[in-house]
């Protein structure tokens, strides 16, 4: 089933099911996808892929600042919208799966200090491309060149 479909028939479970949550998540889906057709781009559904990880990234980051501010209120909203996105997502993978990648991507191209940074993080990020967080991947591409 295509992704779009998927957030349409999700969109009339949540509604059927009165769940304010899944609907009002649902619906940002939607129109994020509708912005991205009225863009005029070609659209396949790795581009719905990418709108939906940007959006779980904007939430992440939401989440984080809440959380510096003291507001467990909205950062609780924001966790809830994040777990219903992320059931759209590929799995991602483990801290110590994507270790072994960089460490991997790390022999391959002979990277022996943080002066290899540009060498390590393309390859690193490519590989790990929407199965991993890329700011995990860049905090231990770091730690590993270190």
């Amino acid at each position: 089933m295509l992704l779009f479909e998927k957030i349409n028939q999700e969109i009339t479970t949540a509604m059927k099911a009165r769940n304010e949550d899944r609907l009002r998540t649902f619906r940002n889906v939607k129109a994020s996808f509708l912005l991205l057709q009225s863009s005029g781009q070609e659209l396949s559904e790795d581009s719905y892929l990418k709108a939906i990880q940007k959006m779980a990234k904007q939430i992440r980051d939401s989440i984080e600042i809440f959380e510096k501010e003291g507001r467990t209120d909205l950062a609780n909203k924001e966790k809830a919208e994040l777990a219903i996105i992320e059931e759209l997502l590929p799995t991602q993978i483990s801290e110590a799966e994507i270790t072994v990648i960089v460490q991997e991507i790390i022999a391959q191209t002979g990277a022996a200090g943080m002066k290899d940074l540009g060498k390590v993080m393309p390859t690193s990020m490519k590989a790990t491309a929407g199965i991993a967080d890329g700011k995990l991947v860049a905090e231990l591409v770091r730690r590993l060149l270190a």
